[in-house]
């Protein structure tokens, strides 16, 4: 799958046009040229290496897998490795993008479709005066995609997190599913972690002068970009603390209850500790008082009843039953 684009002073020219063709259209400095490609294979990427001139150790990155948030520098261009996210039944579906940026190329590389590029497509076409600014121009438009959907998921994340607080309240929650849950999210807080972290770094570097990538007028709407990054970064860690706070809170819960039981277990255990006293002092084979008549049976009777209510009020009192 395959989809290109051409800009020539600012102003949309041609789209859906064969790659081999790029080399024809990169020759005029007046023209700004992406293209995208979705899973492609060694030889498709051979093509654009070929077309582009771009450093065989990026394309060899495009091609490993899990490779970390950066920004690597070439003689002739700019290579970036960003991921989309998004959050699919409870679990974090990440999708790898790689960015080849030249004076007036953009290309962008996806493993999979999750993450549309139909919405990268719509926030150019609803800035067109903007694209006269070329490759900054449609860079911004792809950086800004990635961040806001690290953005809506953190807010999701949020919305979780604060599912399990109520939870963690709740005595008629399930322990057991309040304890998958917990372990759920801090899996999918620790992966989002790995991946918009370093985003902090890669826009940064952007504002280098010495890569000449963002033209002044855009600088503005970088730096909203860059914001974006700091606040899903500072979200993101407080969100980790939150979770692990929960946990800690969920397991000194557990501890509470577990003492709870042990106070009333023993406190019954004490109050059956009473009449089997006296029952087996009574069962002795020697005389003892009243043995053998009624005025025996009544008194062991009433020692009983009045140790066992004695130490069910003062237990009750102490709020250990």
């Amino acid at each position: 799958m395959v989809n290109t684009r051409l800009y020539r002073n600012g102003v949309l020219r041609a789209e859906g046009f064969p790659i081999a063709d790029v080399s024809e259209h990169i020759g005029d400095p007046e023209t700004v040229v992406w293209f995208d490609l979705c899973y492609p294979d060694e030889e498709n990427l051979r093509v654009i290496s070929e077309e582009l001139g771009l450093h065989e150790l990026a394309v060899e990155d495009v091609l490993a897998d899990h490779q970390r948030p950066k920004l690597d520098t070439y003689d002739s261009h700019l290579f970036l490795t960003v991921y989309g996210v998004r959050l699919a039944e409870g679990a974090l579906d990440l999708t790898e993008i790689s960015i080849f940026v030249t004076k007036n190329a953009l290309v962008t590389v996806r493993e999979n479709e999750n993450f549309g590029i139909e919405q990268v497509v719509g926030r150019w076409d609803a800035n067109k005066e903007m694209a006269r600014f070329g490759v900054s121009f449609l860079l911004h438009g792809v950086l800004d995609a990635v961040v806001d959907g690290h953005f809506e998921v953190v807010g999701r994340l949020d919305d979780e997190i604060e599912k399990l607080e109520d939870k963690l309240f709740d005595e008629s929650s399930d322990r057991r599913e309040l304890q998958l849950s917990t372990f759920a999210v801090r899996k999918n807080m620790v992966t989002f972690r790995k991946v918009t972290l370093p985003m902090r770094e890669v826009v940064n570097s952007l504002f280098k002068r010495d890569l000449g990538v963002i033209q002044p007028v855009m600088v503005p709407y970088y730096q909203d970009v860059y914001d974006h990054v700091l606040r899903v970064a500072e979200w993101t860690d407080s969100l980790r603390e939150l979770v692990g706070n929960i946990r800690e809170t969920h397991l000194t819960l557990q501890g509470y209850r577990l003492n709870d039981i042990m106070k009333r277990v023993t406190s019954w255990a004490a109050i059956i500790a009473v009449p089997t006293l006296i029952t087996g002092f009574y069962g002795q084979n020697v005389p003892y008082p009243g043995a053998e008549r009624p005025l025996g049976f009544w008194t062991s009777t009433l020692l009983i009843l009045c140790g066992t209510f004695l130490l069910y009020k003062i237990f009750k009192r102490r709020d250990w039953l």
